[in-house]
């Protein structure tokens, strides 16, 4: 691996140019792709092998033209203090408005007056007309929304409030000015961390480079593929994290060969074969995670994870070739000016001191003598590693503690922001009708196959007198009959809101009375609705976490044991994870279903956790972890292998590493919260829950875990049993072979062996 990937980073280096313009031709196609594409057919929200989606796909044969998983939307009417909505001018607003939304696009399918489908709000102030589409909210043009918003605004006009929500209004979530803060942030830590513009530049430019490319694609393919918007935002999200972080990487080490006396070519190629190497395996940990995400069929949650892994692809792919690539267009001027001048005048005076000397050349003897950080904290951890182990286990054990409250729901029109107009026409409902209007459920009920003696009719009127019996039922409508009436349709009206508990029981005691009907009349009764959907989606990610657990990190135990050829240690990074990932969770609950420091990240309303985060939490994190467990642990490897003692070791690896590392976890934290300022529920939950995940599992777990336990170890951790080291392939991702292989060329003992990390 370190031999290929050596010679692909001198290739890179050497046709600079073909390179560049592969990727600079990757990136046009990608746009012009993107700029060219038609608008995404469909938000595609099947639920596979769910009631929910049964009762969907029964209601299109049975009720034809119904168009049951197609857009709605609610216009909500509030007459002024007062008056009522049947005093005769407001009436007349209403009817003007239904009017309007009736013939204000082809794609809507009916419109409900209040006044003749009684909905009307017990003070007579508060009403509402539903709108149904023919086609799904990402079907719906740019002129159906324009007209639903103006026939608003036709009751605005006659002194109405008038609010709509519904699906019909659902767009593209926008990040806002906090995004951009995430990337300023991320360049001003690169310049930090390298001290030269263009090193700080590269990782910057390659990692937008990549993002376009990858979110170009996904735009491009999102008509075809049915991709939702959330696609791209997340694709983006890990793209920019992992291409800075990649890149990062690679300039680093770059810079230390060429610090360390090698010419800009072979220190390019040192550079991919070594730090090369540990970005493969890196990203594909991080690929393993996102594409395991399809063993929970859902077919949304799939393509997001199947388009974030592309995305990563490609920040690798760009970290290989266009980094040493862009390194030879960039010269020395990767160096900081001081550092270029002390270069220059040590190739001067080796020059005049060569031939008599007879040494090898390396590195200045001072830099042992002026320990970094990374030294001064990696010999502290090695004093008292007990110490540090428990103070960083109990600190992430206490940040986990709220994870145990933990409750788990899909975001719904009430938790957008106030100020929006379907977060407004959710309160207007709760206010007149209670909050259950806000998430009907909608009761199937199949007779085709009913007992001898009984029918649909019956069947439907034993299941609407027992349901209407449950505590949490506020209205239940009569059923209605098909043309063949042998399926008939209820909408039951909760008390309690979409995403409380209490709506999700009476969905479960509605289901179990149900078996009971069916057992009694052989016909079957199916719950389904946004709410029933939402209720569903949530047991089947319950459902998938633990086999997904167990797939994503079992195949990465496997892919760790071969890059360190140890068994103590992929576990021991299998089992850090475990503690950032659950003390994460613990944060997310913290801020979004407690409401702490909820106004410092704009939560305007608390409330059950969205039911794909655990598990999508568990899947990109575990990526992201070991990209920081690999490209430490590879460096202590590296020098463990070289012939250092295990705690030697450690520091060898914090000196080389740490502020690599810490620099690329900033700016990770920095592109995730960047997202936090997003209008989008879910979005704004997915950046704090990476952002605080990669800041407990790099500053906690990798930095304070880590040299505890390996300290603890001593050489025991990298202890591999014979037999695994006979059937482990050898990826060489600490460049032994590779530096056999350039001894070998050069006719003699290996030149590196005199620049071997030095004893401490």
């Amino acid at each position: 691996m370190a031999t290929f990937l050596y010679q692909l980073g001198r290739f890179a280096f050497r046709r600079r140019r073909f390179v560049a313009l592969i990727w600079i031709a990757l990136l046009a196609v990608a746009g012009v792709g993107a700029a060219t594409a038609a608008a995404p057919a469909a938000d595609s929200l099947a639920i596979p092998g769910t009631e929910a989606q049964r009762a969907f796909d029964l209601l299109d044969q049975r009720f034809p033209g119904t168009n049951a998983d197609g857009a709605t939307a609610r216009v909500v009417f509030k007459a002024p203090a007062g008056e009522t909505m049947k005093d005769p001018a407001n009436k007349a607003a209403v009817e003007r408005t239904v009017h309007a939304l009736r013939s204000g696009s082809p794609q809507v399918d009916r419109v409900a007056d209040p006044y003749t489908a009684r909905a009307l709000s017990k003070d007579g102030r508060t009403a509402y007309a539903q709108v149904s589409y023919k086609v799904t909210g990402f079907e719906l043009t740019d002129a159906s929304k324009d007209a639903l918003e103006d026939a608003a605004k036709d009751g605005r006009d006659a002194g109405l409030t008038v609010e709509t929500g519904g699906n019909a209004l659902q767009a593209i979530p926008e990040t806002g000015a906090t995004e951009v803060i995430g990337i300023a942030i991320s360049a001003v830590v690169l310049v930090i961390t390298f001290g030269a513009l263009i090193a700080a530049g590269l990782p910057l430019v390659t990692a937008l480079i990549g993002v376009g490319i990858g979110v170009s694609t996904i735009t491009a393919l999102s008509s075809t593929l049915d991709l939702s918007t959330t696609t791209s935002t997340l694709a983006t999200m890990i793209g920019l994290a992992v291409g800075i972080d990649y890149a990062l990487f690679i300039v680093s080490r770059y810079r230390a060969e060429i610090t360390e006396g090698s010419e800009r070519e072979e220190a390019a190629g040192r550079a991919v074969g070594t730090a090369g190497s540990a970005v493969v395996f890196a990203g594909l940990t991080v690929v393993i995670a996102l594409v395991g995400l399809a063993v929970v069929n859902i077919p949304m949650l799939t393509k997001m994870g199947l388009a974030a892994a592309g995305t990563v692809v490609i920040a690798v792919l760009i970290a290989l070739t266009l980094i040493p690539a862009l390194l030879g267009f960039a010269g020395k001027r990767v160096l900081p000016r001081k550092a270029r001048k002390a270069r220059k005048d040590r190739e001067g005076r080796e020059d005049r001191e060569s031939a008599a000397a007879g040494e090898p050349q390396g590195r200045p003897a001072t830099a042992a003598e002026r320990p970094n950080m990374g030294t001064r904290w990696a010999r502290f951890v090695l004093r008292r590693p007990v110490t540090v182990l428990l103070a960083a286990v109990v600190a992430l054990g206490a940040v986990a503690v709220p994870a145990a409250s933990l409750e788990l729901g899909l975001p719904d029109d009430g938790s957008q922001p106030t100020d929006t107009t379907q977060r407004k026409a959710y309160d207007l409902l709760t206010d007149g009708f209670g909050a259950g209007f806000n998430g009907p459920l909608m009761l199937v009920v199949d007779g085709r196959v009913v007992h001898a003696g009984q029918s649909t009719k019956t069947a439907a009127a034993r299941v609407a007198k027992e349901v209407g019996a449950l505590d949490d039922v506020a209205v239940l409508t009569p059923p209605t009959f098909n043309k063949a009436g042998d399926t008939a349709m209820l909408t039951v009206v909760p008390k309690s809101k979409p995403s409380s508990a209490a709506t999700e029981d009476l969905v479960h005691d509605i289901r179990s009375r149900s078996t009971g009907i069916a057992h009694d009349t052989g016909a079957k009764t199916l719950v389904t609705g946004t709410t029933a959907m939402n209720v569903d989606v949530s047991q089947k990610l319950d459902d998938a976490l633990l086999p997904y657990l167990a797939l994503v990190v079992g195949l990465a135990f496997l892919l760790l044991m071969v890059v360190f050829r140890s068994v103590l240690v992929p576990l021991k990074a299998a089992l850090g994870f475990l503690l950032s990932v659950v003390a994460a969770l613990g944060a997310v609950v913290a801020v979004f279903q407690w409401g702490w420091l909820g106004d410092v990240f704009g939560v305007e309303q608390t409330g059950p956790i969205m039911s794909m985060m655990p598990i999508f939490l568990v899947g990109v994190v575990f990526g992201l972890a070991m990209d920081y467990e690999v490209f430490l642990v590879t460096r202590m490897r590296e020098a463990f292998v070289h012939g250092e003692r295990p705690g030697e070791a450690v520091v060898t690896g914090f000196r080389h590493g740490a502020r690599v590392v810490t620099a690329a976890a900033v700016i990770m934290i920095s592109v995730f919260a960047g997202f936090i300022g997003s209008t989008d529920a879910m979005i704004k939950m997915i950046g704090f829950g990476l952002a605080v995940a990669v800041l407990f599992d790099a500053f906690l777990v990798r930095m304070a875990v880590v040299p505890a336990v390996l300290a603890l170890l001593g050489r025991s951790a990298w202890w591999l049993p014979g037999w695994l080291q006979k059937i482990l392939p050898n990826v060489d991702v600490e460049g032994e072979g590779l530096r056999e292989r350039l001894a070998a060329d050069a006719g003699g003992p290996d030149a590196s062996a005199a620049r071997a990390p030095e004893r401490v």
